[in-house]
């Protein structure tokens, strides 16, 4: 396993992070089997679990603090808030009222008193940084997070957030947590650049694409991945993006087969390659998956091999422009656009 700084905090963390959104009922993953993984990974070398409140309606952030059980001291443990959490209207967002309260939810669930990295999980255009980053910084200096950042944020939020934290003197986000794979490469050319600038830490989501890189998506096969039994959208051939996809995963198979590699290692080796990137989050739902993607833990591409890559996916492209969790409201609500 390979071990790089989360950003500028001198924490070292594994380049395979564990992810347990697929714990509990999103992937119906048992209590048993999520200790069983939870256990195998830390063996591996992995020392990052990321979870939060959202998934399964905290049901995974319980597993996970059933599954780390006496081994606390071992882990860099991180989870996230802002997403709805019920229908109560204010039980959502980056407001002080609900940051305080989400976080003592999850300090329950996760049976622990401190987290080691409180993310906010989407960026909430209703509140404002000063409001978002005092609260996270007062719950910092009451020593119950670590260090605070930011997941799926815009590059300019980003640098947003990081200049209102110099403005009125406050903690900065130290790390994003954004989307990136092969297949979906759009935060090059934006994202990772800022972070780069401020010297963030950077844990990636999806690097194996919902699937689409993990091998079980090829032509002439029935598509058969956790994710399209309930995103079957993401899997519509008939959808141009999702055809580009295809072809480009046949192209990419080429590459690992004469590299020597399985597509889950060409893709997890790509995206912890990238400079900016400090670890890349796995979220297998057996052991299986685990063993087959902590083979990738010590893949390090070829120029070769990474140059391959580009001439199918073309640095900062994304194939499936209209999967991405960052475009601004504006682009989305034309209310937004024509006020």
């Amino acid at each position: 396993m390979q071990y790089r700084t989360l950003g500028r905090t001198g924490v070292q963390v594994s380049s395979l992070a564990l992810g347990a959104m697929n714990f509990g009922a999103i992937g119906r993953t048992t209590q048993e089997e999520a200790s069983a993984i939870v256990e195998a990974a830390l063996d591996a070398g992995i020392n990052v679990i990321d979870t939060a409140d959202m998934y399964a309606q905290g049901e995974s952030e319980e597993m996970v603090g059933r599954a780390i059980a006496g081994r606390r001291d071992d882990i860099v443990l991180a989870t996230k808030a802002t997403m709805p959490m019920g229908e109560e209207r204010n039980s959502r967002g980056s407001s002080r009222r609900w940051l305080t309260r989400a976080l003592e939810d999850s300090l329950r669930r996760l049976d622990v008193d401190h987290v080691d990295l409180y993310q906010v999980h989407r960026w909430d255009p209703t509140t404002s940084d000063e409001e978002t980053l005092s609260a996270l910084t007062d719950l910092q200096r009451a020593g119950k997070i670590r260090y605070f950042g930011s997941s799926t944020f815009p590059a300019y939020r980003i640098v947003q957030a990081q200049w209102a934290a110099r403005e009125h003197h406050l903690g900065r986000y130290t790390t994003e947590q954004p989307s990136y794979s092969v297949l979906q490469r759009g935060i090059e050319g934006h994202v990772l650049p800022v972070t780069a600038e401020y010297g963030m830490g950077v844990l990636v989501w999806s690097p194996l694409a919902s699937g689409w890189l993990s091998g079980a998506v090829r032509a002439g096969r029935e598509v058969s991945t956790n994710r399209s039994a309930f995103m079957p959208q993401r899997f519509d051939l008939s959808i141009p993006s999702n055809q580009a996809r295809l072809d480009a995963v046949e192209r990419l198979a080429k590459v690992a087969d004469e590299a020597g590699l399985t597509m889950i290692q060409l893709a997890l080796g790509f995206a912890t390659a990238h400079p900016a990137v400090t670890s890349a989050i796995i979220g297998p739902r057996t052991l299986e998956h685990l063993h087959s993607q902590t083979a990738a833990a010590d893949i390090v591409l070829s120029a070769d091999v990474l140059d391959a890559i580009d001439e199918i996916v073309p640095p900062g492209v994304d194939l499936a422009p209209q999967e991405k969790f960052d475009t601004p409201p504006a682009l989305l609500d034309p209310a937004l656009r024509r006020r």
